[in-house]
């Protein structure tokens, strides 16, 4: 990362990590940035009140991972879009799903037909909201301590929840992927709660825009043979997807 940025180039490459990651640590930024923590914790704070992102414990969350978004403000939104239809075609009737949150979970949860049933398990509240609006699915929400990080239910009753489920199909997002490292994320307890959600499920579909490809957070949470689908908003033969294809691993 280029050093003595400007202060507007410094507070846009912040927008823009936030907005493909979806949130990030006051520590992550300083390491991409190579300036000190009172410089992040500035810009962020201006950030902040100038309505571009809000500000979290240890770091900041995009506009659009909030429960007041809108449309308008979710980043990427026509590429979570294709994700989301690409998503629909691994659906089968009565199958039960484990699903987590984030704004492309969001746009595949809005194509879902309204005449499809199946269970769908979430530990996100916001997601068990949106299938609300889905009038054949039944939907189980898991409760515990609510992560203002990740917006999901964490603790040892989700653990020992989702330890007595076995699903046919987890969907979950991810903030970062990369062909050697895998699955990472920056929180641990997010990293936890995924896990067992993978554990507990027959197959395991991961959606990220191809902006979260070949990039690394500090905590594993898979590697890529632990995952059966890859979708993204790009063609399966994309050459950025090459390298992601393996014997186990689809590309969507």
């Amino acid at each position: 990362m280029p050093v003595n940025l400007l202060k507007k180039e410094r507070k846009d490459l912040i927008l823009k990590e936030i907005n493909v990651h979806t949130r990030i640590s006051l520590n992550e930024l300083v390491d991409k940035l190579n300036v000190s923590e009172d410089t992040v914790r500035r810009d962020i704070n201006e950030l902040s009140e100038e309505g571009e992102i809000i500000k979290i414990r240890g770091g900041a969350m995009s506009k659009a991972y909030h429960h007041t978004s809108n449309l308008k403000e979710t980043y990427a939104h026509s590429q979570k879009e294709i994700i989301g239809r690409k998503t629909l075609n691994l659906l089968k009737e009565g199958m039960l799903v484990i699903i987590g949150g984030g704004t492309t979970i969001r746009e595949f949860v809005k194509l879902i037909p309204d005449d499809f049933s199946a269970t769908f398990m979430t530990v996100n509240p916001l997601t068990a909201v949106e299938l609300l609006d889905k009038p054949n699915l039944e939907i189980i929400l898991i409760g515990g301590q609510l992560s203002r990080y990740s917006q999901m239910s964490v603790g040892g009753e989700v653990h020992h929840r989702l330890s007595e489920m076995k699903a046919d199909l987890c969907i979950i997002g991810t903030n970062a992927i990369d062909v050697q490292t895998g699955l990472t994320d920056s929180d641990w307890e997010t990293v936890q709660v995924k896990k067992a959600m993978m554990k507990a499920s027959d197959k395991v579909a991961i959606l990220a825009i191809s902006e979260k490809l070949n990039s690394v957070m500090k905590m594993k949470i898979a590697d890529l043979d632990e995952i059966d689908y890859l979708i993204t908003e790009l063609p399966a033969d994309a050459a950025m997807m090459a390298a992601y294809q393996n014997s186990k691993l689809k590309v969507l």
